[in-house]
């Protein structure tokens, strides 16, 4: 067996080990808690629908997932920043139960990466911790005021959210090698430096970092987002990480990944302790991205991700637009 394929072979492997721990804590949390209970019953006594069958909308479900884990990977996204505008605005469900699955869903794609790009020493623990500490804690807060927030109010902020996210896919220039003059002192202090081996070139690059307060600065307002509206961090995560603080691209990647796992289990379980967790919503997104992600990764050699990626930039917009007007009852 080639150095590369193991590589990819212990790549499948933990995608696998993600999607399983995050359905087990799912199925587990429907079991052991009595809010999880109540919250499931009330979705048995008004199925959406009316007199259509309780499988319905989670077969729809896995199979729109499916296909949102194919796009997420040709785009070059995180799936939970699809997941929560397009359920919440074409499907009959409520937007806590989303904004919980779509955290859910975002967190098992970081399982799934985080230990494959921890031993390709592609995400730096040196630079993981500190934005990741700074990032848990603000994405806790947003948890807590978003379900504190009536519905409307985080609707209509979800809107706005969304079409600046659509501004920051179209504006964001993304640097292969960012120049860093110099090391500012609190990265000299905190060592957040690195060295990597680019498998294209057999090169071993060396990063540093710099502005790292204002990178701190910036990991409280996307953290706090991410907490909010569950959608996951990636979408900010690598611009602040490559455009800011001058981080290599594959480095940022790989880090923001790593980073989703701690960010999003913080805010996670602030709405499953608040009963937001419906297996019947999470278990069929995480399994449908994850199928649909495997699927992705395949075609990627052979598709063109730009033209993927207006698509979906397109598609996001019409849903932020939607998600804005449904807040503010249009």
């Amino acid at each position: 067996m080639t150095k590369r394929s193991g590589i990819r072979r212990s790549l499948t492997i933990s995608s696998w080990h993600g999607c399983l721990t995050v359905v087990m804590i799912t199925a587990l949390c429907l079991v052991t808690s009595p809010l999880c209970a109540g919250a499931t019953g009330t979705m048995q006594q008004a199925p959406p629908g009316g007199e259509q069958p309780w499988w319905i909308w989670p077969v729809i479900l896995l199979a729109v997932t499916f296909v949102m884990g194919i796009v997420a990977v040709l785009a070059g996204i995180g799936g939970g920043v699809l997941f929560v505008p397009l359920i919440s605005s074409f499907f009959p469900f409520h937007l806590d139960f989303v904004r919980c699955a779509g955290l859910l869903v975002a967190l098992t794609g970081a399982l799934a990466a985080g230990p494959g790009l921890l031993r390709m020493n592609l995400a730096s623990l040196r630079l993981a911790v500190p934005m990741a500490l700074i990032a848990s804690a603000s994405s806790i807060a947003g948890a807590v005021i978003g379900l504190t927030l009536p519905t409307s109010i985080v609707r209509t902020a979800l809107g706005v959210a969304i079409l600046a996210i659509c501004v920051i896919m179209t504006a964001t220039k993304k640097l292969e090698y960012p120049p860093v003059p110099r090391m500012d002192r609190l990265a000299s202090t905190l060592r957040i430096c690195g060295i990597y081996r680019e498998m294209s070139t057999g090169e071993w690059i060396d990063w540093q970092a710099h502005r790292t307060p204002m990178g701190l600065f910036l990991f409280i307002l996307v953290g706090f987002c991410a907490g909010m509206f569950g959608l996951g961090a990636g979408w900010a995560n690598v611009p602040v990480l490559n455009i800011v603080m001058g981080v290599p691209l594959k480095i940022s990647v790989a880090t923001s990944k790593f980073l989703l796992s701690v960010t999003d289990t913080s805010a996670a379980w602030i709405y499953i302790n608040r009963g937001c967790i419906l297996p019947l919503i999470a278990i069929p997104s995480i399994v449908g991205i994850m199928l649909g992600s495997l699927v992705g990764v395949r075609l990627l050699t052979i598709t063109r991700p730009v033209i993927i990626r207006w698509i979906v930039i397109v598609v996001l917009a019409f849903a932020g637009c939607k998600t804005l007007a449904m807040g503010l009852g249009f």
